[in-house]
């Protein structure tokens, strides 16, 4: 028969409270412990990275961007006259010469126009040697007239000569004397009056011819304004070249001032090279360029930069100092490289993918043994296109990552696999 035991049972039931209690503390302290614990360092393939070692040298700061060649001299023919588009002889791309005819235009009004400007001014031409020959016959009678005056003076004053002479034996009488006296000096007043009137005369003839002169001339400049007019409805290209753009159409109207079409020279070309922003602020006029035209890279300097920034890039115009290879032609797509200085005995290292100039970012350096990389904080100084001056942070012989590693942001390190 059995026989129950109170003690036994009790000791049983602290013995699994205890061992529970126990489960229980164990359990907070490993929770606690995990928590304390480091994510483990993810692990990023070795190929797909871009890994570069700090050095200490001279570093070439240079500038980069986009551009297209550009015809140093570019004509756009402008329409002189309102006109009609008749014909289009040349099409874009063709060679021309100054006296090549691009297009023909047409206006009946211009037509009429210079034949009325042609009859204005023959008639003015008439009107101006009909009026020389009325005025120099008019001359003729004043001289005339003068001489005629001329002689009576010179008779009466002979005659006055002579009284004198017969006065002073006693041959005349006072009063013929004196009437030879008058007569002599109302001669020798008219004489001078029509000297007077002769040259007056002389100088109104003048005025009247070039008064009618310029009006001739006047006509004259119509006339060769309106024939010039005529003429420029032939369109010619003006300058030796190849014709770029004919931007209207056969039937289309045009207004006096329309561009018509555009010349260029193939010869001279240069490079507008868009230069972002925030690395255009070094360029100077005469630093060298080197522009890749895909055919063949060709030295040059910067001849001019635009002083406004548009769509966030600023233009630079580079000059080319060589010959420019076979192929090249306006409005290819070159690639231009712009020295900016060369800095002696600096720490530089690659251009990072995030790297601005003189700003902070975090790189990953190699450990000992390259097998894992700890981030560290790095200053950056002067940029490059692809170069970075290191200002502190890193020392020479480092080995940093300068891929992008945004993915890895979380942590502070990575394992290299």
């Amino acid at each position: 028969m059995d026989i129950p035991r109170p003690s036994q049972a009790r000791r049983r039931r602290i013995r699994r409270v205890a061992l529970g209690a126990g489960a229980v503390l164990a359990l907070g302290f490993v929770t606690i412990g995990v928590s304390r614990l480091k994510p483990a360092a993810p692990a990023a393939e070795r190929a797909s990275l871009w890994i570069d070692t700090v050095k200490r040298g001279e570093m070439l700061r240079e500038v980069r961007g986009v551009g297209t060649l550009v015809p140093v001299e570019i004509r756009w023919i402008p329409a002189v006259t309102e006109g009609r588009v008749e014909r289009l002889l040349l099409q874009p791309g063709t060679l021309v010469t100054p006296d090549s005819v691009i297009l023909d235009l047409v206006n009946p009004e211009l037509d009429l126009a210079v034949l009325d400007a042609e009859s204005q001014a023959r008639a003015a031409r008439a009107q101006y040697t009909e009026l020389r020959v009325r005025l120099a016959s008019q001359k003729l009678d004043q001289e005339a007239g003068a001489a005629r005056v001329q002689a009576e003076y010179a008779q009466a004053q002979l005659r006055a000569d002579m009284n004198e002479k017969l006065a002073a034996s006693g041959l005349v009488a006072d009063l013929d004397l004196k009437l030879a006296r008058v007569t002599a000096a109302e001669a020798a007043n008219r004489h001078r009056i029509e000297q007077e009137r002769l040259a007056i005369d002389g100088e109104s003839v003048q005025a009247q011819l070039d008064a009618k002169r310029i009006e001739v001339e006047q006509k004259e400049a119509l006339a060769r304004l309106k024939r010039s007019q005529h003429e420029a409805l032939h369109v010619q290209a003006g300058m030796e070249g190849v014709l770029q753009q004919v931007p209207v159409e056969v039937g289309q109207r045009v207004a006096p001032g329309t561009n018509l079409a555009r010349v260029a020279q193939l010869e001279r070309l240069k490079a507008v090279v868009k230069v972002p922003e925030t690395q255009a602020r070094d360029i100077q006029i005469g630093q060298k360029a080197m522009v890749d035209t895909r055919n063949g890279i060709v030295a040059g300097r910067v001849s001019r930069f635009d002083p406004a920034v548009q769509n966030g890039t600023v233009a630079v115009d580079v000059a080319f100092e060589g010959t420019l290879p076979k192929g090249a032609r306006p409005d290819l797509t070159v690639d231009g490289t712009i020295e900016i200085e060369r800095l002696a005995n600096v720490l530089h290292v690659g251009r990072p993918a995030l790297g601005q100039d003189g700003g902070e970012l975090g790189l990953f350096r190699l450990e000992a043994g390259d097998r894992s990389a700890r981030r560290v904080k790095v200053r950056l100084g002067r940029t490059s296109v692809s170069a970075v001056e290191i200002v502190d942070g890193l020392a020479e012989g480092d080995r940093v990552i300068l891929s992008d590693t945004s993915t890895w942001d979380a942590f502070d390190r990575i394992r290299l696999e």
